[in-house]
């Protein structure tokens, strides 16, 4: 600390303190609740009501993660989020990246109004009904379809990469490579592509946590139990405490039920989260290199 006030001046020096310890403040607010559900997914309903849990398990119990693992509702949910994840977002990272690209080109003619045509689907679109109707229409109602084809085309995700592009591809690389022979479709597979990757794991990075997470369209279009998310899984069992009954076939009283719904209901947060919390350490340094060089200009 002595050699930092040496370096710089002392107002530099408090406010990099303070900064320190707001940035500490905030860090621990955010993961003390994620600490908390993990604690209290191995600890002793009684003593969570009670308040006695707080830095520690106490009652260490795997009831509720030996319930959870024995649903086959849980393994139907985890199964169909990684298929609509996965499906999301080769679809949706393959539509964004083909959109971005040509609005990224100089010479392409009406680039202006097609920009204009997707900001103004940013503010202003149909709106619930009408969108049921159109999924409706098209019959795609239960299906898959309906949860990764209307969101495929985010516009906030093609500005960001179409700007990734302008600033990392410029007109001058495709200018010589023409003069080589270089067709507009290999110059987007050879050269594009694979100067893109960092842009290409944020996309990635942003549509798994996008379909992994939601559960309103699944809820809005979904009606068979079968084809039901993980998140819509477990927003049943924490907004309804719709739990399945084969988790409580040995409970007898109805305070031990709501005990052991309450142990699931933790267990089940940290297996929805696992997931994400697994994958994100690894596509951090290509989200925070991504998004920065996305925003150099516009």
């Amino acid at each position: 600390m002595n050699q930092l006030l040496k370096r710089k001046s002392r107002g530099d020096a408090w406010f990099d303190i303070i900064n320190y310890i707001l940035l500490t403040i905030i860090m621990l607010l955010v993961l003390f609740p994620l600490y908390f559900v993990l604690i209290a997914s191995f600890s002793d309903p009684n003593y969570i009501y009670s308040g006695e849990v707080w830095l520690f398990p106490k009652g260490f119990t795997l009831d509720g993660y030996e319930r959870i693992f024995g649903d086959s509702s849980i393994w139907i949910g985890y199964a169909n989020s990684i298929l609509y994840a996965t499906m999301g977002t080769l679809i949706g990272v393959a539509v964004t990246v083909f959109a971005a690209y040509p609005l990224a080109r100089r010479n392409l003619v009406g680039k202006s109004a097609f920009m204009w045509f997707l900001l103004v689907t940013m503010f202003f679109s149909g709106g619930l009904i009408p969108t049921y109707l159109l999924i409706k229409d098209l019959h795609m109602l239960n299906t898959i379809w309906a949860l990764v084809i209307p969101g495929a085309g985010g516009v906030f995700n093609v500005i960001i990469v179409r700007t990734f592009f302008q600033s990392s591809i410029p007109d001058e690389m495709w200018e010589a490579a023409s003069i080589d022979g270089c067709s507009n479709t290999r110059f987007f597979w050879s050269i594009v592509l694979p100067l893109s990757k960092s842009i290409l794991a944020v996309m990635v990075l942003y549509h798994v946590v996008g379909f992994w997470n939601g559960f309103f369209d699944a809820l809005i279009y979904l009606n068979d139990e079968s084809k039901y998310p993980l998140q819509l899984v477990l927003r049943n069992i924490l907004v309804q405490n719709q739990v399945n009954s084969g988790m409580m076939i040995d409970v007898e009283s109805y305070a031990a039920k709501m005990r052991v719904t309450e142990l699931i209901k933790y267990g089940v947060i940290m297996v929805s989260s696992l997931p994400l919390l697994i994958l994100y350490p690894f596509l951090q340094k290509y989200f925070v290199k991504g998004v920065m060089i996305g925003s150099i200009k516009g």
